[in-house]
């Protein structure tokens, strides 16, 4: 029953980890292809956000999960894309028929919003950039699902794009932040009125402080149940693609994202702050864990 698809939520303990090598400025988003291949965004500038490398553009990282934790940096090719500037946030992947791959991820080039269409290139660890996408319905885009690689769900974490009005949406607690969807022949909001959006799955999950709202991807777009209540803070959500669970980054303390303090380290769902500076997002892959944050390094798990 499509209405009772929510898992139970477990706490389990994560004995057997090992951090990423090679991961030192940001895991923040990531996602796992079915052969194993992690794709993994890093370096992410966000205004109030700690930068360990704030001069250097963001990258993407490459990790083998059935190797070891050693991640690589994928080459970015095209003559029309602008690495300099490259500031990766949310990503997500897309598989043809052919098995093609298509990497999608929000860039923030100088703190504005774009989606860079990739193709992946396996055999020489290289991104193909293929496309910059812009429109006035994407202006502060956090996370994105590919449906296509030009078809995708994207998600608006504020509605203004001045910085002194976004502050006032916070501060008021506006709940405006809204999600479209994107082809190259159709524009539209599908689903709105939440305070800070900023993640989704095969479904569509809206997190706004502590609550996690769940949409189907149909043509109604009506919500699947009530929204579920958590006492953390949500962040990135991925699904099991064997047992259809859902893995969430939760923060306990979301204040310490924006005001960093090595003295008082960010907490996490996963440890207490002494390993990861927060936890932004985590996907499972054959009884593999890998644990992503904001600004900080990756955590690698066997379950």
């Amino acid at each position: 029953n499509k209405k009772e698809c929510f898992p139970r939520v477990k706490l389990v303990e994560l004995p057997n980890c090992k951090l990423g090598k090679g991961i030192e400025t940001g895991s923040e988003d990531l996602e796992i292809l079915r052969n194993g291949l992690a794709f993994i965004s890093s370096g992410l500038k966000y205004p109030g956000i700690k930068s360990f490398e704030p001069d250097k553009p963001g990258k993407i990282l490459l990790m083998d999960m059935n190797k070891d934790t050693t991640v690589l940096e994928l080459r970015i090719t095209g003559s029309n894309f602008d690495l300099s500037s490259f500031n990766p946030h949310g990503i997500s992947t897309f598989t043809n028929e052919d098995n093609t791959v298509y990497l999608l991820v929000v860039n923030h080039p100088d703190f504005k919003s774009t989606v860079e269409l990739f193709k992946f290139q396996e055999e020489e660890k290289s991104l193909s950039h293929l496309k910059t996408i812009k429109h006035k319905l994407l202006p502060n885009l956090n996370g994105i699902v590919g449906v296509g690689p030009e078809h995708f769900y994207a998600i608006n974490d504020h509605y203004f794009v001045d910085p002194y009005l976004r502050s006032w949406e916070l501060y008021l607690g506006l709940a405006w932040s809204f999600v479209v969807y994107y082809s190259p022949n159709e524009v539209r909001v599908v689903a709105s009125g939440f305070d800070f959006a900023v993640e989704s799955t095969s479904h569509l999950m809206a997190m706004l402080a502590h609550k996690i709202h769940v949409y189907e991807k149909h043509a109604n777009w009506t919500p699947l149940k009530k929204p579920l209540d958590f006492n953390t803070l949500m962040d990135n959500v991925s699904q099991d693609p064997v047992t259809g669970d859902f893995w969430v980054g939760r923060h306990p303390n979301g204040m310490k994202i924006f005001f960093y303090d090595p003295e008082n380290p960010t907490g996490s769902e996963a440890e207490n702050g002494t390993v990861l500076r927060g936890s932004t997002v985590a996907s499972v892959y054959k009884g593999k864990l890998l644990i992503g944050t904001v600004f900080h390094k990756a955590l690698y798990c066997e379950l």
